[in-house]
């Protein structure tokens, strides 16, 4: 089995570097605005995501650490309402 380690503020950036991503597409679908403002903004979004895209996940699959398989964890003890109850 494999494990990828990924720090709070890479998850943080990959995900505004998705937002970016989708933000470009809204806009190229969307008919809001001048098709000529959209088409620019837009385009530019969905590069700026896929491009910053890239270097993250080339660090994400470096940063992977292969682990022995552990045993499967003792499932959860299964209580009743009525065991929570005062």
């Amino acid at each position: 089995m494999q494990k990828y380690p990924v720090t709070l503020e890479e998850i943080a950036v990959i995900g505004g570097t998705r937002a970016a991503l989708g933000a470009g597409i809204g806009l190229l679908l969307a008919g809001k605005i001048d098709q000529r403002h959209r088409r620019a903004v837009g385009w530019t979004l969905v590069a700026v995501g896929a491009l910053s895209t890239l270097p993250l996940i080339l660090r994400v699959l470096r940063s992977r650490v292969k682990v022995e398989d552990e045993p499967e964890p003792e499932p959860a003890a299964r209580f009743t309402p009525r065991e929570y109850v005062s």
